[in-house]
């Protein structure tokens, strides 16, 4: 009898579920991720270096909105699903999913340190048959130019003893319908022994497998994916200003252009971008682009328009209150909405986070609530959420809607408030007898 191949062996391990499985970051991309191998019958470790993240796994507490607290409880007790903060147990792992952060510098250069923290403790830890995904968004040629040569100092032979590849992360915090089983999974393989062991793995928790030719046109795939939408979403929010100068609504001119039923699709607009992608990942691919002696003219254009709608509404929210007599230095300014998006308490990035400190600068009373958002860090400052009553609404000077999340009556809250700044268009349709309304 043959001895099986490498690769082989792996596939074989994954095929039976045998294959152990690693997460190296436990937030939104990566708890979500060990949560679904588990659930598919792997045993799974998760490791990141924050002690409150690995005890609450630990003892079944879920931190993340999109994994409910009794899913992760029942793996736990299972035995499918543990954490730790140590890098040590790398060689007893079969496939190793990086799902670290990327976030930007304060010159808005990419910050790749948590990806080279984690590629240098697990290549100082590798071994023969292993698979290496990095999930976590970066420029083209960030696999090949960072992962690769660590693991090759070891003496492992890529494609042959030890198999690398890029597989974009698609989560949509919130999303109901679009999960990751049935999100469709781009995978490139920096060989194709590479990216069949990579398909085999995520194709036992995945419904569609997308491959692509290498992993920096896996890296392109997901910076394209949300340059798109960041360039889009900039358009729209610049028809919005040119709409408020001609005075015209422009939410009922994109109401009529979509009934196109071809060549136009609908964006909103809105008080800014927000998130762990829309604001980041465009940056990543503008950053490559210059060291190539290239500027990306749409992405910083569109970096520039969406960065100033916060200020946008915050002069909105002025000349609301200048029309009522009243100065916003010592106006009360209620926020409605801190986190980026409806029905999420993510807070990265968020608009309201800018609009808020530009307010306080300005010398506003200023509260704000969120279901989802108990409390903040606004600098050097905790915010907390206040209970949302009638007569907190009654008592601002002025309501400013960032995020229109469902758990608000709309109908009610125009009923209480006497201004409101409308960011979302949340209010349309609402009666408001006593409200002014001011749209974006």
């Amino acid at each position: 009898m043959s001895i099986p191949s490498v690769k082989e062996a792996l596939l074989e391990r994954i095929r039976r579920k045998e294959a152990r499985v690693g997460v190296v970051g436990l937030g939104y991309v990566g708890l979500p991720l060990a949560v679904e191998f588990a659930e598919a019958g792997f045993t799974v470790l998760g490791i990141d270096l924050a002690p409150h993240r690995v005890s609450a796994i630990n003892a079944g507490q879920s931190y993340i909105g999109d994994v409910p607290a009794e899913r992760l409880r029942l793996l736990v007790e299972g035995r499918r699903l543990m954490a730790t903060s140590s890098y040590d147990m790398i060689p007893q792992l079969d496939t190793i999913s990086i799902c670290v952060p990327t976030p930007l510098g304060k010159s808005r250069d990419p910050d790749i340190s948590y990806i080279l923290q984690a590629a240098d403790a697990i290549s100082q830890r590798s071994r023969r048959g292993q698979l290496i995904v990095l999930e976590s968004t970066t420029y083209p040629g960030s696999t090949e130019e960072i992962i690769a040569p660590r693991l090759a100092a070891n003496g492992l032979r890529i494609g042959e003893d030890i198999f690398l590849a890029f597989s974009p992360e698609r989560v949509d915090p919130g999303n109901p319908v679009y999960t990751i089983r049935n999100t469709p999974k781009v995978i490139g393989g920096m060989t194709p022994a590479c990216l069949e062991v990579a398909s085999a793995l995520y194709g036992s928790i995945i419904e569609t497998i997308v491959p692509v030719s290498s992993p920096a046109a896996a890296e392109m795939t997901k910076l394209l994916e949300n340059t798109f939408r960041a360039v889009n979403i900039a358009l729209v929010n610049e028809i919005a200003i040119m709409c408020d100068r001609l005075g015209l609504d422009v939410w009922e001119v994109i109401d009529a252009a979509a009934t196109k039923p071809f060549g136009f699709m609908r964006f909103l607009p809105g008080p800014g971008l927000g998130g762990h992608c829309i604001p980041v990942d465009p940056h990543y691919l503008a950053w490559k682009l210059r060291t190539l002696n290239y500027t990306a003219r749409f992405i910083e254009l569109a970096g520039e328009i969406n960065s100033h709608m916060p200020h946008y509404v915050v002069d909105k929210v002025i000349a609301a209150l200048n029309d009522a007599r009243k100065p916003v230095r010592g106006s009360s300014v209620l926020i409605l909405g801190a986190a980026y998006k409806k029905d999420v308490g993510d807070i990265r990035e968020s608009p309201a986070l800018d609009i808020m400190r530009e307010l306080l600068l300005r010398g506003a009373n200023l509260s704000y609530h969120d279901p989802h958002v108990p409390q903040l860090q606004l600098d050097d400052a905790v915010m907390r959420s206040v209970d949302l009553t009638a007569q907190a609404l009654q008592q601002a000077d002025c309501v400013v809607i960032v995020t229109d999340h469902s758990a608000y009556d709309w109908e009610w809250v125009a009923q209480n408030a006497g201004l409101i700044v409308d960011t979302r268009n949340a209010l349309r349709g609402v009666r408001a007898p006593r409200a002014k309304i001011v749209k974006l």
